[in-house]
């Protein structure tokens, strides 16, 4: 079954956890780990995959342009995101997906930063070709803080292939109508995001405990009609000797997954901090 028409019937959608900081855990890094260690990048997503997820993510999260090249990545964007496409594929069963993941450039546009809309969509474009020759399912735009950076990568991926688009916006408090850093809301994100032609919307990461995400997920719900997402963190991220944890056990985590889906999430996942373990225990209680 196609993954559109999937999306359109099953009625809860589970996708897999965290890739980041279980690489960082295991002493590599995001992305440029399908080329330094895919044998890493396998493992975590074999044991998704074994909780029985509906879908694999490739680690591709920031394998754009910018990104490399302003974080001086000794690595070519082609190369990482194939290989990234080909390690999720490996491990992914006949009925579970793979989506391609587009995230932020780490940049700023214009008045803030240097860049034009125009400059993230061509760098936005470029990646979602590559995903698409590697053979994604879909895509899926994560952990994106600016809703004109959201659309300009959502907007290129629906240019380069008529393949279902999932975004996901980082909230910083559930308050207000849940806004992100840059003061977008749920609602003007859901609205937006909606017509743009999106599949699917809703929030990741963040600065929120799984509850108070299902929050934004409620006013998510009453703004749009297409299915939202939710892929809270392990619990709200604490600093300690320089590093941030997540502490939050998988039960307790489920229990979140668990409000989100009565407040209207029908995809949902886990992201920083969150372990096989985790989704697994989303999958026993959905």
């Amino acid at each position: 079954m196609e993954l559109q028409k999937f999306i359109e019937t099953q009625k809860i959608i589970l996708l897999d956890g965290a890739m980041g900081s279980q690489l960082i855990k295991r002493g590599s890094e995001a992305g440029v780990s399908n080329i330094t260690n895919p044998d890493m990048v396998l493992e975590i997503h074999r044991g998704y995959a074994q909780c029985d997820c509906h879908a694999l993510i490739t680690n591709t999260l920031t394998m754009n342009r910018i990104y490399i090249e302003t974080h001086n990545l000794d690595i070519g964007v082609r190369e990482v995101n194939i290989a990234g496409v080909e390690l999720a594929k490996q491990v992914a069963g006949e009925d579970q997906y793979v989506l391609g993941n587009l995230s932020s450039t780490g940049q700023m546009l214009e008045p803030y930063g240097t860049y034009k809309e125009s400059d993230f969509y061509e760098n936005f474009r470029e990646q979602a070709e590559i995903l698409v020759e590697g053979g994604v399912d879909g895509f899926i735009i994560e952990t994106v803080f600016d809703l004109r950076e959201a659309l300009c990568a959502l907007r290129a991926c629906k240019a380069v292939a008529s393949l279902p688009v999932i975004v996901a916006m980082a909230f910083s408090i559930s308050e207000k109508g849940g806004r992100t850093i840059m003061g977008n809301t749920a609602e003007q994100i859901a609205k937006a995001v909606t017509d743009a032609g999106a599949q699917a919307v809703g929030a990741n990461c963040g600065e929120l405990s799984p509850a108070e995400m299902s929050v934004v997920i409620s006013h998510f719900s009453t703004a749009t009609s297409i299915p939202i997402i939710a892929e809270p963190n392990a619990g709200k991220p604490r600093l300690a000797a320089g590093k941030t944890h997540f502490d939050m056990d998988p039960d307790t985590f489920a229990e979140g997954i668990a409000l989100c889906v009565e407040n209207g999430a029908r995809i949902v996942g886990g992201c920083c901090g969150t372990t096989p373990e985790h989704i697994c225990a989303t999958t026993a209680r959905m």
